[in-house]
């Protein structure tokens, strides 16, 4: 009789696993279709260093007028919201991507600035990942000024600007007018005079308005849905989600959780104890860059931070394997499987791979660790993260989509780990876009996949073994009842 163990713990840092990329083979059942959210535009956004704009393209040239935390943050929330980018400042190698938002300036908006500093690629993190949390309520904000009821059909660029103005007054509380300046003179660069007034004359209202007290906002009064509509603006989330939480959790607790969602997140750093380096080690490395720093009171190899990780990877930590960003979440489930040398372990829908890592690391290179993917891209990523940290003699992985895999003489092991795909509501903090790109169709498709995901993982435990489920959510559907509807079908395992 097999054990199963599962965790919602709802803090990892690591990259979001979507269902996209555990359906994508040809094999697999119908993807999940995420909203994707489109504006009339004449601006296309392009990866290419021959990507060029459908408007009349200005030469290009150096702008020493326009600050450039302001124009590289306008043009990564265009991309974010329009072609899909995730609101980080890292590549998948750890290294900062200062220089490639400056192309990417200069590549839409037909200038460029001065290069980023480390200041500015902070001010940069703060205002793209505060931006997009705060997206319903600056949106309100703005449309409440300049009495548009939709401003969806708005202008993309000459919105960001207009969100970014709004929220270094409202929420950042930067001096009024030289944020009114200087968002004033990037609408005139990026586009035209008249873009330029418009934004004068909006947030030259918002700072008159902020200084009496006034801002235009709603009461939360009325009926359960007015109620929902007022705090999901309030706090700036979809009214699906304030309303589902407000159900389960009553709604104190969901003002509490929006809250904790919209906060400045906080990072922990792995100690890589396959090479030897220790946590005292990293500690000593952090005190030398003076990077603020704190033990984590649950696992022995980490250490949680709040800022500094760009001082981090300029130091090359990341980029030598001597550490990882992984949250103590990812840690404590990797805690749950208990890994031990010799032992075989599958770790099923297993990109980008951090919680792989942290298992092949305990196998003190004796046993091994099958990491099952359906994406060969991120699995490739996974491989040489993995000969980084020298542990790639204890890990191999297997390109395949689970429910199939076991179609065949499947792998079977006394370990199995699946962290399935999930709606990551339980890491809005760390991944804002989340929240809007999340939707009540969204959810059911999820828990048929991970039914289906359970079922393919139960087959790998070899008898008295031990399957361990968790996500990256706090919705008790893809959680306590994804696992009694499992026990329901499988009444031979136990928790």
């Amino acid at each position: 009789m097999a054990k199963v163990v599962y965790m919602s713990l709802p803090f990892l840092s690591e990259p979001h696993k979507t269902i996209a990329s555990s359906s994508s083979s040809p094999s697999s059942s119908k993807p999940l279709k995420l909203p994707h959210r489109t504006r009339s535009t004449n601006i296309s956004i392009s990866s290419s260093t021959n990507g060029s704009a459908n408007r009349s393209v200005k030469p290009q040239k150096f702008n020493s007028d326009i600050s450039p935390h302001r124009a590289v943050s306008a043009v990564r929330l265009m991309r974010i919201e329009l072609g899909g980018a995730f609101a980080d400042l890292l590549n998948e190698k750890g290294k900062g991507s200062g220089e490639n938002e400056m192309g990417y300036v200069q590549r839409t908006l037909g200038f460029r600035t001065r290069e980023l500093n480390n200041q500015d690629l902070r001010l940069v993190t703060d205002i793209v990942g505060g931006a997009i949390r705060w997206r319903r309520y600056l949106d309100h904000l703005i449309s409440s000024l300049c009495h548009i009821k939709d401003i969806s059909s708005m202008e993309p660029l000459l919105l960001q600007i207009l969100r970014i103005g709004v929220y270094e007054i409202v929420k950042l509380d930067m001096p009024p007018y030289a944020v009114v300046d200087e968002n004033v003179q990037l609408a005139k660069a990026a586009l035209r005079p008249g873009a330029g007034n418009m934004v004068n004359g909006i947030l030259r209202k918002l700072v008159v308005l902020k200084e009496k007290e006034m801002l235009p906002l709603p009461k939360v009064e009325g009926n359960d849905r007015s109620q929902a509509r007022a705090l999901a603006t309030l706090y700036s989330h979809p009214v699906w989600i304030v309303r589902r939480w407000t159900k389960y959790l009553g709604q104190e607790e969901t003002i509490k959780l929006m809250i904790w969602n919209n906060s400045e997140p906080s990072f922990s750093l792995r100690a890589n104890r396959a090479i030897g380096f220790s946590r005292d080690n990293l500690v000593t490395q952090l005190n030398e860059l003076k990077v603020p720093h704190k033990l984590s009171l649950h696992l022995d190899d980490f250490v949680r931070i709040k800022t500094g990780l760009q001082t981090i990877i300029h130091a090359g930590l990341l980029k030598k394997g001597l550490c990882s960003v992984q949250d103590e979440s990812a840690g404590l489930i990797v805690s749950i499987v208990d890994p031990q040398p010799g032992e075989t372990i599958v770790d099923c829908c297993a990109a980008p791979g951090g919680k792989t890592l942290y298992m092949a690391s305990h196998l003190s290179g004796q046993g091994m660790v099958y990491a099952v993917d359906v994406n060969s891209g991120r699995l490739r990523i996974l491989k040489e993260t993995a000969k980084l940290h020298q542990v790639d003699g204890v890990v191999t992985t297997v390109h395949a989509d689970l429910r199939t895999l076991t179609d065949g003489e499947p792998l079977k092991s006394n370990k199995v780990l699946l962290d399935a795909p999930c709606s990551g509501l339980g890491v809005l903090s760390k991944r804002a876009d989340l929240r809007w790109n999340r939707n009540l169709e969204d959810m059911e498709q999820l828990k048929n996949l991970q039914d289906e995901l359970l079922d393919a993982a139960s087959t790998l435990v070899k008898p008295g073994g031990l399957l361990v489920y968790s996500t990256c959510s706090i919705d008790p559907e893809e959680n306590d009842e994804r696992v009694a509807a499992f026990l329901i079908r499988h009444p031979i395992c136990s928790t």
